[in-house]
């Protein structure tokens, strides 16, 4: 299978036709090969325009979602991101083509794993993976420019928010119901905005997905 065309394909028919506008979104999933970050069972239909499963209730997301969000963040080159619940790292992999470094949270052991031997395969040096709490973010390494949250969120955590940099740029998909919506938290001093931009349907994060009710 050709898939740098497969990929080319993917850019010009799912994510350019889809209000991705930006050039660097869409050089950087141009460049990126997510063949490498699907089970190796599905790698013919890694540039399908649908979500990837990864195992554990996780998933790649779908082209056209990751590229909004993405332009939703308004990444800047000498940005410095955060990738909440990266997987095995496509997600950060292609932010790290737009911005000056990348550091993925994840707290599965092998989808740390990976993500670090597919970010050595493909020689991308400014990505970091951590282990860790995926509400807690990375204090350490904080603050950021922008904060990607990979998959569908019940609610931000206020401690992912807090590790914006003034004027830094959060998304995520925020759901009540079948349906998400695209968030935008923007930090402005010790305050932040948040403005929704529109409907996706996306899994939840097994992590952040609303618990059940008990009904007596």
């Amino acid at each position: 299978m050709d898939f740098a065309a497969a990929r080319r394909k993917m850019v010009a028919s799912q994510v350019r036709t889809n209000r991705v506008t930006d050039p660097l979104v869409s050089s950087a999933m141009e460049a990126v090969p997510r063949e490498y970050f699907v089970p190796a069972e599905r790698r013919s239909v890694a540039y399908l325009d649908e979500d990837q499963p990864l195992g554990n209730g996780r998933h790649i997301m779908e082209p056209m979602a990751l590229g909004r969000l993405l332009q939703l963040a308004d990444v800047e080159p000498g940005d410095k991101a955060l990738v909440v619940a990266a997987g095995t790292g496509y997600s950060a992999a292609v932010l790290a083509r737009m911005a000056e470094s990348v550091v993925v949270l994840e707290n599965d052991t092998s989808f740390a794993e990976k993500a670090s031997k597919i970010m050595t395969e493909l020689v991308i040096p400014n990505v970091t993976v951590v282990r860790g709490d995926l509400a807690s973010g990375v204090p350490a390494k904080a603050p950021f420019d922008v904060i990607l949250i990979d998959g569908a969120v019940n609610e931000i955590p206020m401690a992912l928010k807090q590790q914006l940099r003034d004027g830094g740029r959060l998304v995520a998909v925020v759901r009540s119901g079948p349906v998400g919506r695209a968030t935008l938290v923007t930090r402005i001093g010790d305050a932040w905005g948040s403005r929704t931009d529109f409907d996706l349907i996306m899994a939840y994060l097994p992590e952040f997905a609303p618990q059940p009710k008990f009904v007596f």
